[in-house]
């Protein structure tokens, strides 16, 4: 049996992702979303829904028509979420750099998710930089997670060694 972990301490003004539902909430988010890439903003908006799950920093998901033009370039391959539904992937360009399978979306999302159709996420990793409300994020621990860390949530994070059967 997999032992979950003890949340850690929460400070003022902070969440817990601890706190967060399974299955995941999607809401609308009052915060601006700046993204860079290839010496490029490829993003900036005002216009942001994240995805809050247990053990997860939220994902936060932007209009497809908040991308500078040419900044994603659909790719081939999917995945398949148990709440969300069949996700495809882009590669993400800016200025003279490119990084593959970088962003995704739920062209068709399942019930409740509706709202991620004509949105899309971005791996924190491969990007210059991503910020939220000027906060440059850190992304979530581990290759497949795609959550965004800032000082306002507190973890353990998915993601981490040991963490698997969270």
């Amino acid at each position: 049996m997999t032992r979950h972990p003890v949340p850690d301490p929460v400070a003022p003004g902070q969440e817990s992702v601890w706190d967060y539902p399974r299955p995941p909430r999607v809401e609308r988010a009052p915060h601006r979303v700046v993204i860079r890439f290839g010496g490029e903003v490829i993003v900036d908006t005002e216009d942001v829904v994240r995805v809050l799950e247990t053990s997860h920093p939220p994902v936060y998901y932007v209009p497809i028509s908040a991308f500078r033009d040419g900044a994603l370039e659909p790719t081939s391959g999917g995945s398949f979420c148990e709440f969300k539904g069949g996700a495809r992937y882009f590669d993400v360009r800016g200025g003279d750099a490119s990084a593959a399978r970088a962003a995704w979306n739920y062209p068709q999302p399942s019930p409740g998710f509706e709202v991620l159709a004509d949105r899309v996420a971005v791996y924190a990793r491969p990007m210059d930089a991503c910020e939220v409300d000027g906060e440059t994020v850190e992304p979530q621990p581990g290759g497949f997670y795609g959550g965004w860390v800032t000082s306002s949530i507190a973890g353990p994070f998915k993601g981490v060694p040991g963490s698997m059967g969270w």
